[in-house]
């Protein structure tokens, strides 16, 4: 096969363009501009949605339809992410040994920007050679790292395709998700009476030590073969010498069995009542399902495409389940079959992070390759 680069002109300047510019959630204003430059360029009318104030952020929803030039067929809806987590220092992606990381020390942005160039380039292609389809669109959404915020606002309403794929896992290029989690999130405040700890300590009610009762007789970490929770941060106190009237925590827990998010969700949210209860304190539970969960059939037409274009372009398909959410979550809440694809990112969340620029070529195979399979088939 020939060189990525003879292949993919604009893949790999484009993704390491893309890296180098930070997209925290909320502030992809940047990155979104040259997308949106890239699609004008194609010479595609895309739009953005203006859901960037409400989500607290700069940006919108990206969205371009590329009309069907097949009679019959399946169109498909691509979908990638523009936010990464946030950076902890400047982003220098650099190529060493077929790799691309960053020299400087935090995130390289794999997450979700190599979905983002490889949905770009197929469509280039597929414009290019002027490949009949049966219809592409593409919705390129900030905020994802927080929650899906931007999907959440999307306006399902302007698709075409009730089918989908999102490239957003990081494992071997082959990897199908067939299940993933529904997640409950616990925001909690403790409020109690301040004091002086060494004076009057008995005069306080402290805000930490019910957040501590509570945290001990929560069930954490994988507590079965498909469910999980988590405490991820907590804060509260003014000084040492005082009893502390507040403690704010924020958790989470999730699972592919639905009873059991909602189940444990409850235990968790009870566990904190009665600490409140037990220390004379006030206390507020903000509980909200993050997003839904979905687990496709073995047999399903769209798990069967994305099968059978990954072995078209020579990756063995493997299924499995995962813990973590993403924008497919959503798309599947309004009805859209939305499969996600691993596509070689490794390490995200990490200075070492990386991506094979093979892996790059291989995704944009695997996008066209789904383009021409649903142009003779329904699904």
């Amino acid at each position: 096969m020939r060189p990525v680069a003879d292949r993919y002109p604009d893949l790999l300047p484009l993704f390491l363009e893309l890296c180098a510019i930070p997209s925290p959630p909320g502030r992809e204003r940047a990155v979104a501009d040259r997308v949106l430059r890239y699609l004008r360029d194609l010479g595609l009318s895309p739009d953005e949605d203006g859901c960037g104030p409400a989500i607290d952020g700069d940006t919108g929803n990206l969205y371009v339809r590329i009309p069907a030039t097949a009679a019959g067929g399946t169109p498909l809806v691509f979908c990638a992410h523009l936010d990464t987590v946030l950076p902890e220092g400047p982003i220098e992606p650099v190529v060493e040994d077929g790799m691309v990381r960053n020299a400087a020390g935090t995130i390289l942005g794999a997450d979700n920007k190599a979905a983002v160039v490889a949905m770009l380039e197929a469509t280039r292609v597929v414009l290019a050679e002027q490949r009949p389809h049966a219809g592409v669109e593409l919705v390129f959404t900030p905020r994802e790292e927080t929650g899906c915020d931007g999907a959440k606002a999307f306006d399902y309403g302007r698709l075409a395709a009730r089918a989908g794929f999102v490239y957003d896992h990081a494992a071997p290029v082959g990897t199908i998700v067939d299940a993933a989690p529904f997640q409950r999130t616990l925001d909690v405040v403790y409020t109690g009476r301040k004091a002086h700890a060494g004076i009057a300590p008995e005069d306080g009610r402290s805000a930490i030590l019910a957040a501590a009762k509570a945290i001990a007789e929560l069930r954490l970490g994988r507590v079965d073969h498909e469910t999980t929770a988590n405490v991820g941060t907590i804060r509260g106190g003014t000084a040492r010498n005082i009893v502390p009237d507040r403690c704010e925590l924020v958790a989470e827990c999730r699972s592919l069995d639905e009873a059991k998010a909602v189940a444990l969700a409850q235990e968790m949210l009870d566990s904190f009542t009665y600490a409140g209860t037990v220390c004379e304190v006030d206390v507020d539970v903000e509980l909200e399902e993050k997003y839904p969960g979905y687990r496709f059939r073995h047999d399903d037409p769209v798990l069967l495409l994305g099968a059978e274009a990954l072995d078209r372009i020579g990756a063995t398909p493997r299924i499995e389940s995962i813990q973590g959410g993403a924008d497919a979550n959503i798309f599947h809440a309004h009805g859209i079959r939305c499969l996600v694809l691993a596509n070689g990112m490794a390490k995200i969340h990490t200075a070492d992070e990386e991506i094979a620029v093979d892996d790059l070529g291989r995704m944009t195979d695997v996008t066209l390759a789904l383009i021409d399979l649903a142009r003779d088939r329904s699904l």
